[in-house]
């Protein structure tokens, strides 16, 4: 009796095997969607990344083409206050970098002096356009315009 009970439950074998036969065919979709998806989100992130990087140091290097355009401009008001009638063009190296310095005396009107700094560092330029008064019986320089010119 106990032979017919068992030859009328149905085999375990065979229908674990359907199953997983079955369950491999929707899976393998599955995990190809999902290892898509992680690769996927890994390379965007890693553009993220380098973008965010190459901006933050292109936002450095420009900051340092102002500062030593903006340190040419103090300079040439430093060699304008010791000779009131100094006109033209010269480098000023600091350091690594330089800024090209320009002063033309009676521009934009006379009386006054323009002077132009500009520093260019790894492709990018910065400008500081200046404009000082001079006091023909003291000598006395007064800033009347500064502006950093992108």
């Amino acid at each position: 009796m106990q032979n017919a009970i068992l030859h009328l439950m149905p085999c375990n074998f065979c229908s674990l095997a359907k199953i997983t036969k079955n369950s491999g065919q929707t899976v393998l979709p599955l995990v190809l969607l999902m290892g898509g998806l992680i690769v996927l989100s890994a390379i965007t992130m890693a553009f993220l990344s380098r973008s965010f990087l190459a901006s933050s140091y292109g936002f450095q290097i420009s900051e340092k083409a102002k500062a030593v355009a903006a340190s040419g401009a103090y300079d040439a008001l430093i060699r304008l206050t010791r000779n009131k009638d100094l006109s033209g063009a010269y480098s000023l190296p600091l350091g690594t970098y330089s800024a090209d310095v320009s002063i033309t005396q009676d521009s934009p009107v006379p009386g006054q002096a323009a002077i132009t700094s500009v520093s260019a560092i790894s492709g990018r330029q910065r400008k500081v356009s200046v404009v000082v008064s001079r006091s023909p019986s003291t000598g006395q320089i007064i800033l009347t315009y500064w502006k950093y010119i992108e």
